[in-house]
């Protein structure tokens, strides 16, 4: 099959699109792809397919013969037990280059709820994965996903997309690189086991925290939790105990009364020899009280500082993703001149066959001569000059047509390809 007959389209719906209880209807489960991916491509004019299914976004990447798409939004309907009018408000089908472009920006973190965040590009990893095992991807969409991989690491290389704090979690984690610059040493206490919680542990575990202690109300939650951390875990009756071992704290649970008292606080200063302590409350109603706020030798910030951090940082990644898109235009546009010079690919291919029959029969032909002793010379000269006029024939005779007929876009075409510099004036 030739390649150019296949159009690439970019098919779903995401978080800008549609509302949660639309997007959870449409979730491929992971154990279902490889079969979901089989059905998609059995459709007839769907070639080439990969899914890329996340709580925002569930996308297809096909590759499409012809431009009738229909088949696919009733396919994607079918699948999920939809009628076609249930989705088609939320369905979008970008085409060829904005098919390359949304692709390059979903990698990239662009297009994402919170913006620049990683996550996005592993998961299109593992799409890719999955449909390279099943058997769905193809020349082109194989050469999309490459080249969106590469332009994806280019913008987190080249700009800041990825590197300022835009969520609670960590921008508690930020604070603390700033206060103590590295935290190989260090030892944090968290309190709660929740979602936030749990963000800020892996920010800390990845940021290569020496020691993470987690207390919470459910001990089990709490061990479960420290566990993926290598870290352990302690009832919240057991926090004066443990709290002058803590240089960083960070809390956020769902008390309605203050865990942590100035007087607490003023003890585990005093066992810590004064060594400063940052403190965290991220919670609402606050699991810290205020007062501690006055005591020498410790950073007490609250839910509202953060905020200033996660503003500074939404500005910064907005910055850097004006940088990006100006790398994702220049990438589209060399993923489309790729794309275009295979239209030329079966025309060359065409040319150079056509040219070397002419090239063997004119060979053939002095080889005889040869044999029957003409001289080398003469017979060397003789091929020069046949094979010079037999390709050049064909040409020659449009050229000549065209000149009668007036058709001088194919003068100048010819001068172009045959880098001629004299035109004859037309």
């Amino acid at each position: 099959m030739d390649n150019r007959q296949i159009s690439f389209y970019a098919f779903g719906i995401n978080h800008k699109t549609a509302p949660v209880a639309i997007r959870e209807r449409v979730a491929f489960a992971p154990d279902r792809m490889p079969e979901a991916l089989q059905q998609l491509t059995s459709q007839g004019s769907v070639s080439e397919a990969a899914i890329l299914s996340t709580c925002n976004r569930t996308e297809l990447y096909c590759g499409v013969q012809g431009e009738d798409t229909s088949a696919v939004l009733a396919w994607f309907g079918d699948y999920h037990h939809l009628q076609r009018s249930e989705i088609a408000p939320y369905f979008y089908a970008h085409p060829e280059r904005d098919a390359v472009r949304h692709m390059l920006r979903v990698a990239s973190g662009l297009d994402s709820l919170v913006l620049g965040e990683p996550q996005i590009l592993g998961q299109m990893k593992q799409a890719y994965t999955t449909a390279s095992k099943v058997g769905t991807v193809g020349y082109l969409l194989n050469r999309l996903f490459q080249h969106t991989f590469s332009v994806a690491k280019q913008v987190r290389t080249d700009t800041a997309i990825g590197a300022s704090a835009v969520s609670v979690a960590f921008a508690s984690v930020t604070l603390s690189r700033q206060i103590f610059t590295s935290l190989s040493k260090h030892t944090a206490l968290l309190i709660g086991a929740g979602e936030t919680i749990e963000l800020v542990g892996r920010h800390l575990h990845e940021n290569g925290i020496e020691r993470i202690i987690i207390a919470n109300r459910t001990f089990e939650k709490a061990h479960h939790l420290a566990s993926e951390f290598g870290g352990y875990a302690i009832a919240l009756s057991e926090i004066p105990e443990h709290l002058a071992e803590a240089d960083i704290v960070i809390s956020s649970t769902a008390s309605q009364l203050p865990i942590l008292g100035k007087g607490a606080v003023e003890s585990a200063i005093r066992k810590r020899k004064h060594r400063p302590m940052l403190m965290v409350d991220i919670a609402v109603p606050r699991d810290i009280e205020p007062e501690v706020a006055a005591l020498d030798d410790v950073y007490l910030y609250t839910v509202d500082d953060l905020q200033e951090i996660i503003q500074e940082g939404l500005r910064s990644r907005e910055e850097a993703a004006l940088q990006a898109e100006e790398i994702i235009d220049t990438q589209v546009t060399h993923f489309m001149g790729w794309l275009r010079s295979l239209d030329a690919v079966q025309t060359i291919k065409n040319f150079r066959e056509a040219n070397e029959s002419i090239r063997d029969q004119t060979l053939e032909s002095a080889l005889r001569q040869l044999n029957n002793g003409k001289p080398a010379e003469e017979v060397v000269r003789e091929l020069a000059r046949q094979l010079t006029n037999r390709l050049m024939h064909a040409p020659c005779d449009e050229l000549k047509q065209a000149g009668f007929e007036g058709r001088t876009a194919l003068l100048d075409a010819a001068c172009e390809l045959f880098k001629l510099n004299h035109k004859n004036s037309h």
